[in-house]
């Protein structure tokens, strides 16, 4: 690592499954901080002995949940700064810049936002409901946690939060085909949760939420500006809410999944 010995420590903290594709062009993106620690549930592939390769401390436990998996990566490393990306994540050189601004500073704030810039099929989304899409991945563990459901997690901090610029990239989807099993997946962990809370699925949320999840995306968000891709994504985000009410549903009513 290059970070300098005079700035607050930082670690990176990442979440692995099947990543060897990814993972070391995640790593060299963050060559800025002090550790990085991976967590990986169990790679049939390479991703283990590539991040080892790259100077990342692996560690393998079972996946139980995205949210579960990301706080005990935050609990491995070995400093209260943490920077949290997931496999398919880069941070960019202008991210990378603003972070290491802020940390020549000792880190003013509870937490930090930044944009994330989706790549789809070949090129960046840059508006719809994919951009800015500003995310909370860099903060104090000692005022902050992942929490909220299994997935859709999210951090949480006591404190103020900041904005930085720059992007971090994102290379979500290997295919149209891996889109659709992520969401499929999604939907179903989502599902589960929600009738574990008691929670009731409705027609109109089937039909009405897929509906407006489409408008704002692509219509009010000017979605459209990103061309046939922009089309696409609103399209199959709106599927996932209707996905998500549909096995809502059927749970409720004591169908298998």
């Amino acid at each position: 690592m290059t970070a300098s010995s005079h700035s607050t420590p930082l670690s990176a903290c990442i979440i692995t499954f099947n990543e060897a594709d990814r993972i070391e062009a995640c790593l060299d993106s963050l060559a800025f901080c002090d550790e990085i620690v991976v967590i990986d549930s169990g790679s049939t592939d390479a991703t283990q002995a590539l991040a080892a390769a790259k100077g990342a401390r692996v560690l393998e436990r079972p996946f139980d949940g995205y949210r579960s998996q990301k706080s005990f990566a935050v609990a491995q490393a070995r400093n209260d700064w943490v920077l949290c990306l997931d496999a398919d994540e880069r941070v960019t050189p202008a991210l990378g810049a603003s972070i290491e601004a802020e940390r020549a500073l000792g880190f003013g704030a509870a937490g930090y936002r930044f944009p994330r810039l989706s790549s789809y099929f070949g090129r960046f989304l840059r508006h719809g409901n994919a951009y800015p899409d500003r995310c909370l991945r860099l903060f104090d563990r000692r005022r902050g946690a992942w929490g909220g459901r299994e997935v859709h997690e999210s951090v949480r901090v006591q404190g103020e939060v900041r904005r930085l610029t720059g992007d971090l990239e994102h290379h979500p989807y290997r295919s149209l085909s891996d889109q659709l099993v992520k969401i499929d997946r999604y939907a179903r962990m989502m599902a589960e949760q929600m009738h574990a809370e008691g929670r009731r699925a409705k027609i109109s949320a089937m039909v009405l939420s897929p509906f407006w999840r489409f408008v704002r995306g692509y219509i009010l968000r000017m979605g459209f500006l990103d061309g046939w891709r922009g089309l696409i994504y609103a399209y199959v985000r709106a599927n996932y809410v209707r996905q998500k009410s549909i096995k809502l549903w059927l749970l409720n009513r004591g169908y298998p999944l």
